[in-house]
C-alpha cells in the first residue's frame, strides 16, 4: 500500500496548481472591478447566499463589501450596486453604459433576446419608443386607459360585493382585474372573470412568477446550463411560459386575419402593421417573433406586478386598521361616495397618494430589478467594469436605505409626507427601477394602483378574519419577486 503514498502527493499537488490556475485566471480577468467576498470555482458564493432572500443576502454583503462589489453567482460574475447613490451614479447619470439585459435564465430559455424587455439595448430601443408610442395611442397616460380601468373597476366591486362580506382569498379577483386592462390594451378585448382560457393564463402567470421567487428559481438562476439537462420544476415553469407563448401566438395569428390598414384596434395591430411597413427592411427589429414576445412581455409583467402590489397592500391595510381609517376619511371628505373616483383626484389627496407609494416600497415586488449588463468599458467611482460585466441594482436597498427613509423596514406613509401633511418625493423611491431600462409601463401601473385602490376602499371597509396580531406582513418568498404570505380578507360593505 506504501507506494499510493507518492502517487497521492502527486495527485494532490496536480489538483492544487489546477486550483491555483482557475483562480489566478479568475483573478486577471477582474481586473479592476470592485472588491467583494472571496469565491470557490464554480460554485462562486453560492454558500454565502440566502437563496430563500437573495436580495437580503446581497445587502448584507453590501454592508460588508461596499455599495459596489463583485459576487459570484455561481459561475457567473455580477457587480452589485447596493445603496441608491451608487444606482443612481450607475443607471441614471450613465445610462447608455448601463442599458445591455444581463441574464434573467428561466426568460432567456423561452425569449432568446427577442421581446422588448429581455432583448440587448440596441434592438430594444426602436421596440420600447414604439410600445410606449402606442400604449399612450391607445390611452396610456390620456383619459382613455382612466376609463378602462374604471370599468374594470365596477366588475371587480360586484365581485367584491358578492362575497358578502365572508372571507376570501383576494388574489384571483385582483389578478383578474388588472390583467383585463393589459388585455384591452394588447388584445382588444377584456375576458370574463369565468372565461377557462383566462384562468389558466393567470394561472401559468402567478406559477411562473411564483417559481422565480423560490429557492429553487434562484438555483437555476446561477446553474441552468446544468439544471436544463434534470428534471425539476424548472421544468414545469419553462413549459408554463411555452403554455403563455403559445397562447399568445394563437391572437396574433388571429389579428393578421383581420387586420384592417390603417384602422389598429390595439397594441398589436398596431406591431402588425408596423412589420408590413418595415417589409423589406432586413434590420427591422418589428418581426413576428418580436411582436410575440413583446406582447408576452407586457402580458405577464402588466398583470404580476400590480395585482401582487394590491394584494400585499389590502394585507397591509389588515395589519394597519389605523391607516384604513385615514384613507376612509380622505376618500369620504375628497370623492363622497355619490360618484367614482378619477385621477384628477390624487393631487387632492396626498395621503391616499403617501400609502400607495409606502405600499410600493414596502411590498418591494421586484426587489432586484432585471439584471443590466454593461455596453461599454466603464468606470465607476474607482472601479473598471469591462464590457459585458453583468450589473444587478438592488432595488431593495434604495428603497430600504436609511439615508432616505427614517424607518426604512417598517410600513410608515409618512415616509412620503411632509411636516404639513402634503405630498413628499423620494427620490430613493425606485420600484420601477431608472435609466434606459426602467418599466415603461410606471405610468399604467401607477394610475391602475390609485384608482383601483380608492375604488375599493370607498366602497368597502377590510376586516381579517384572523386577530391582526397574528397576521404576518413579511413577504413569504423572496426571489425575482417578493410575495405576500397567503390570507384571507373580509370585504364589509360600508
Amino acid at each position: 500500500m506504501e507506494p499510493l503514498g507518492p502517487a497521492l502527493g502527486a495527485a494532490a499537488a496536480c489538483l492544487l496548481l489546477l486550483l491555483l490556475l482557475l483562480l489566478g485566471r479568475r483573478a486577471r480577468g477582474r481586473g479592476q472591478l470592485p472588491p467583494g467576498p472571496w469565491a470557490l470555482p464554480l460554485l462562486g458564493n453560492l454558500l454565502q447566499l440566502d437563496l430563500a432572500n437573495i436580495g437580503k443576502s446581497l445587502r448584507k454583503l453590501g454592508a460588508k463589501y461596499g455599495p459596489i462589489y463583485t459576487v459570484h453567482l455561481g459561475p457567473r460574475r455580477v457587480v452589485v450596486l447596493c445603496e441608491y447613490e451608487a444606482i443612481r451614479e450607475a443607471l441614471m447619470e450613465q445610462p447608455e453604459s448601463f442599458a445591455d439585459r444581463g441574464e434573467e435564465a428561466i426568460y432567456d430559455r423561452l425569449f432568446q433576446g427577442y421581446g422588448c424587455a429581455f432583448c440587448p439595448w440596441s434592438r430594444a430601443k426602436p421596440l420600447r419608443r414604439f410600445a410606449v408610442s402606442t400604449l399612450r395611442d391607445f390611452g396610456v397616460g390620456k383619459s382613455g386607459v382612466e376609463e378602462r380601468i374604471l370599468e374594470e373597476a365596477q366588475f371587480l366591486l360586484a365581485v367584491l360585493a358578492d362575497t358578502r362580506g365572508r372571507p376570501v382569498d383576494p388574489t384571483p379577483c385582483l389578478s383578474r382585474a388588472v390583467s383585463n386592462v393589459i388585455s384591452a390594451l394588447v388584445f382588444g378585448r377584456r375576458f370574463d372573470y369565468a372565461d377557462a382560457e383566462f384562468l389558466s393564463l393567470l394561472s401559468m402567470m402567478t406559477e411562473v412568477f411564483r417559481f422565480t421567487s423560490t429557492s429553487w428559481g434562484q438555483l437555476y438562476e446561477m446553474f441552468s446550463g446544468v439544471m436544463n439537462l434534470l428534471p425539476g420544476p424548472h421544468q414545469a415553469a419553462f413549459r408554463r411560459l411555452q403554455g403563455l407563448e403559445a397562447f399568445v401566438e394563437r391572437k396574433v395569428r388571429e389579428k393578421e386575419r383581420t387586420l384592417v390598414p390603417g384602422a389598429p384596434r390595439d397594441f398589436i395591430d398596431s406591431f402588425l402593421l408596423k412589420m408590413q411597413q418595415d417589409r423589406g427592411d432586413p434590420g427591422s427589429e418589428f418581426t413576428h417573433r418580436n411582436v410575440v414576445l413583446s406582447v408576452l412581455n407586457v402580458f405577464f409583467a402588466g398583470t404580476e406586478t400590480v395585482s401582487t402590489t394590491l394584494r400585499y397592500g389590502l394585507l397591509l391595510l389588515l395589519k394597519h386598521p389605523e391607516v384604513e381609517a385615514r384613507l376612509h376619511e380622505e376618500i369620504d371628505r375628497e370623492i363622497g361616495r355619490e360618484r367614482g373616483p378619477r385621477l384628477e383626484d390624487r393631487r387632492r389627496m396626498p395621503y391616499t397618494d403617501a400609502v400607495i407609494h409606502e405600499i410600493q416600497r414596502f411590498a418591494d415586488v421586484i426587489p432586484l430589478g432585471l439584471t443590466h449588463r454593461v455596453t461599454r468599458d466603464v468606470q465607476l467611482r474607482d472601479y473598471a467594469v469591462p464590457k459585458g460585466t453583468e450589473v444587478i441594482a438592488v432595488l431593495s436597498s434604495a428603497l430600504r436605505d436609511p439615508q432616505h427613509f427614517a424607518s426604512p423596514d417598517a410600513f410608515d406613509p409618512g415616509h412620503f409626507l411632509d411636516e404639513s401633511g402634503c405630498f413628499r418625493k423620494n427620490e430613493a423611491f425606485l420600484p420601477f427601477s431608472a435609466g434606459k431600462r426602467n418599466c415603461f409601463g410606471e405610468t399604467l401601473a401607477r394610475t391602475e394602483l390609485f384608482l383601483f385602490f380608492t375604488c375599493i376602499l370607498q366602497r368597502f371597509s377590510c376586516r381579517s378574519p384572523v386577530p391582526r396580531e397574528s397576521l404576518s406582513v413579511a413577504p413569504a418568498l423572496v426571489g425575482f419577486g417578493s410575495l405576500p404570505p397567503a390570507y384571507r380578507i373580509c370585504f364589509v360593505p360600508r
